[in-house]
Order: C-alpha cells, then structure tokens, then sequence
C-alpha cells in the first residue's frame, strides 16, 4: 500500500512539473528556432582567401554543427539591465558583401581637431554601438591610430632632413651689402691748408657663390646617414602597422569572447532557474528535500554572478577596442558572429624562412648598421683635406662725399679655391669614429638576437595552432557529449533514480564545456594572428 501510494505522489509530482514548465523558456527556444542571425560558432577551416565574413563557413563533410544559440543581446536577461543602446544605422554602401567589407562610414573618424576636450557629459555619453567586421576593424585602427599617425609624421620629418642634406650637392650663393657714413675732420694745419673736410657715405654689395667638391667624404657620408634614416622610419612604419593590426585583432576577439560568455552564462543561468523551480515543486508534493532546494538556490547564484562579471568584462573590452580604433566617444564597437580565422598554408620551416625574409626588425638592425658606417666616415671626414671654389663679385659706390672729392663707383669680379685640412684634433674624431664601430658591432649582435627570436615566435605560434586546432575538435565533441549528459541527468532526476547533485553537475560540465569550445576557437584565432604578425607581410609574400 505504502508503495503504491508513493509511486501515484511520484506520478503526480511529475506531472505537476510538466505543467509548470515555464512559458518565456519555452518561447526563448522556439524563438531560437526562427532566429535568423544566431550568434554562432563555425569551426571548419578554410583558407583566407575564401573567407566571407558576413555568412557562416560551410562544414567539411562528415563533421557536426555546433547547435546555433540565441544572440546575447536578442536573449532575456535574468537580472534587470540597463537601457539597451541603439545600434548606429550603417549606410548601405558601408554595409558587408560578399566580396568584402567597403571603406568604413566617416562617422566613425575621430575629431580632426586633436586638442578637443570633452567638457559635458552629453559629449561622452554613448548614444549606440556600431557592429564592424574585423576587416573593418583593422581598416579603421590603421586610419585613426595616433601612434601610426605619428610613425608616417616622423617618416616625412626624416624625407626633409634628407633633402636638407642633397642640397649640399648645390652650390650656394649669397648677397651680401653695406651702407657706410664717414665723417673727415681738417688735417690740423691751419685753416685753408690741406683741404676741408666733410661728410662721405658710401655704398657697398657683393655677390657670393661656394661649391664644395666634397672630397673628404662628409657630404657623401650625410646624405647616406639621411638616407638610413628614411629607411628607418618607413621600416618603424611597417613595424607600427603589423603590431597595430595584432592588437586590434586581439582586442576584437576579446570582444567576441565576452559576447560569447554571454551566452553561455545565459543559458547556464536559465537552466539554473528551471533546475530551482522544479526543485521547489519536488519539494511542494514530498519527493525533493530542502537540502536539494539549498542546492539549486546556491547554483542559481553562482550562475548570476557570473553572468554580472562576463557583462562587466563585456563592457570592458568593448571600451578598449573603442580606444584602440580612435573612434568618437560616443560611438560603442561590437563585433560579428565567432567564426574560424582561416588556415595557414605554409609549413613550420617555409614560415621561418619568410620570416626572416619579411620582418622589419632584421631589415632594420642592417640599416641601423649601415646607419653607423656612415657616421663613422663622417667623423673621420673631420680630419681629411677638403677642398672648396667659390666666385665673387663686389661692387663699390660712393654716394655722397666732401667738397673737392668726385663720386666714383668701382667693381670687381674674383675667382678661387679654398682648401682646409684640420692637422690634429686631439684624437676627437677618431675617437667618435671608434664609438660608431662599436655601435656597428652592436647592430650585428642585434641583428643575430632578433633572428633568434623571431624563429622562437614563428614556432611558438605555429605550434600553438597546431594545438588548438586539434583542441576545436575535441572541445565540440565534449560539448555535445556535455549536453547529452545533462539531458540524461534531468531524465533521472526526475525518474528519482538520480540526485540533484547530478544535474548541478551536469550543468556546471556543460556550461564549462561550451566555454571551451569558444575559447579554442579564438585561441586559435589567435595563434593565426600572431603567426601573421610573426611572418609579416604575408599577403605580398604568397602574391
């Protein structure tokens, strides 16, 4: 009888349950179902060149979607949000195709005055948010970066000093005049003897032109120093762009793995509701105990706390990609669906070798070497004979000038040839000449250290790829092994063949599972990255 009475609360309690089934779960999944932009994860791998970044990448045969999950933002939020920020209207030429994404709307360029302060906070308060692509991303680091503006203004600062320098393959030519007044007293002889005196002024100019042969090799040694130079600051410029691009890459990810924890604790914090109040009802009819509500109370905390930090963390990186595009301070960036990057099409010893083909650091330790030979002959230039011609011509005009005297004008022409050679210094100019071979020596050892270096990173990266592309497979196949698990833990419980603890730790597993899958494939993402950045000029190199 006993038995026959538990089995019929047992009936009763499930079906109570079944009845309760909350009704905005059950929409939120059928509105999953008709949602035709889910914020999803795409793990196949496909070259770069066949990317699309507005459509998700097809499967290889043979592999398993990852379920499609209803967009962060679209999802309904357990705790009370603040007023959701209107997405910015993107013109329609700005919009992505499938050929590509077109220049960036100029409502996204900074200010162009750089001293403009904000002093309101109407000036920085955020009116929307502006999904981009990363290609648009990179595009608009690379246009409103301060620090690559300053990399191109330093590079033209370095093309005037080298004009500066081949002006001295000119000769010069200068005008040079004078206005003089004289006053000539009497001779002291008497007056009427000797002549009287009086007031002369008289003008005059000369023209001036220098060549120098440059025989001593200073002026050959300039012009080359400024042409090192030059090639310095192009190679800080090519150096700039590809750390500018590697941040930003990184900054967009960070953003799409806060969207995507999101999610994830969004789904993990709606189990947790639906676990409690099953639990509750297990209670009401007498087959759950309050130690199994306890439980449920405390997973459903832990699942809002968590969800709070992943939409602080959210905030945050949005903010900083925001900061790293130079976009106005109005504007909020979001970013598009998570998707594989790409593929590497090299292998690990045809990237080390267009590396060190590629990278500005090795070309810039030569040049800074080549930079330090050519002050070395400059020094040395002091204290070797050099040789210079000039022509001259003056002209003399006497303006005014005392009784008895007639005005005259005289001129004149004058050629010749200049010749200097500093005997001893001291030893000062072999002495700045020894300080520029060892900073010769210096450049070599620099050059042999960024090599090694730049091997380490190509194969660091290389291999972390290799890692995590094995990783997306493994981390997929644990999610749908995850949400098998915990469908079959909820099956149980509610047979009352399984515990709560169970089901808490199913769905703990699942969320955990889902999170890594994420995280392999921006792990991946960016291991991708940081092999381009590692290579350098990837796209010229393969062309």
């Amino acid at each position: 009888m006993l038995n026959s009475y538990c089995c019929c609360l047992l009936s009763l309690g499930l079906g109570v349950v079944a009845a309760w089934t909350p009704l905005p779960l059950m929409a939120a999944t059928e509105a999953s179902a008709d949602d035709d932009n889910p914020t999803a994860v795409d793990t196949t791998v496909v070259p770069a060149a066949d990317r699309s970044p507005q459509a998700a990448l097809s499967l290889e045969p043979g592999e398993a979607a990852i379920p499609l999950e209803d967009d962060p933002a679209d999802a309904p939020s357990p705790t009370p949000p603040a007023q959701p920020r209107p997405e910015v209207a993107i013109p329609q030429s700005d919009r992505p195709t499938e050929e590509g994404f077109d220049t960036p709307p100029d409502s996204l360029n900074p200010d162009p005055n750089p001293l403009l302060t904000p002093t309101t906070p109407a000036e920085v308060e955020i009116i929307g948010t502006q999904p981009i692509s990363l290609e648009t991303a990179i595009e608009l680091a690379f246009r409103n970066s301060e620090t690559l503006r300053t990399a191109l203004l330093q590079l033209e600062r370095s093309q005037a000093g080298l004009q500066a320098e081949r002006a001295a393959l000119l000769p010069t030519a200068s005008l040079n005049s004078n206005l003089e007044t004289s006053n000539q007293g009497f001779s002291g002889q008497g007056p009427g003897v000797g002549g009287g005196g009086g007031t002369s002024t008289r003008l005059g100019a000369n023209v001036r032109a220098e060549y120098d042969l440059g025989i001593s090799g200073a002026r050959s040694a300039s012009i080359r120093s400024a042409e090192d130079q030059v090639r310095l600051a192009e190679l800080a410029v090519e150096q700039t762009r590809e750390e500018l691009r590697l941040a930003t890459i990184n900054d967009y990810y960070a953003v799409q793995e806060a969207i995507e924890q999101i999610r994830i604790n969004q789904g993990f914090l709606a189990e947790a509701e639906r676990n409690l109040r099953d639990t509750q009802l297990r209670e009401e009819v007498g087959v759950g105990t309050r130690f199994d509500v306890l439980q449920a109370e405390v997973q459903l905390a832990n699942a809002r706390q968590s969800l709070t930090q992943a939409t602080s963390q959210r905030q945050i990186s949005q903010r900083q990609l925001a900061r790293r595009l130079n976009v106005p301070p109005t504007i909020d960036i979001t970013t598009l669906a998570v998707e594989i990057a790409g593929s590497w099409p090299l292998s690990l010893e045809e990237s080390i070798v267009l590396a060190f083909q590629n990278r500005a650091e090795l070309e810039q330790a030569l040049v800074e070497r080549e930079f330090n030979e050519s002050q070395r002959q400059l020094q040395l230039a002091q204290i070797r004979p050099n040789l210079g011609v000039f022509a001259q011509y003056g002209l003399q005009s006497q303006l005014t000038s005392p009784a008895g005297v007639s005005s005259s004008v005289d001129d004149g022409f004058s050629l010749g040839a200049q010749f200097t050679w500093q005997l001893f210094d001291g030893g000062a100019a072999r002495a700045r000449a020894t300080q520029s071979d060892l900073d010769i020596q210096t450049s070599e050892l620099d050059y042999a250290s960024s090599r090694n270096d730049i091997r380490v990173e190509v194969e660091e990266a290389y291999y972390t790829l290799i890692a995590n592309q094995a990783n997306i497979d493994t981390a997929r196949a644990a999610e749908n092994q995850a949400r098998e698990a915990l469908e079959l833990a909820n099956l149980r419980f509610n047979a009352g063949v399984g515990t709560q603890l169970d089901v808490t730790s199913a769905t703990r597993e699942l969320t955990e599972a889902q999170g890594n899958l994420v995280s392999a494939v921006l792990d991946y993402n960016r291991a991708l990255a940081r092999l381009e950045r590692a290579v350098s000029n990837l796209s010229t190199a393969l062309n």
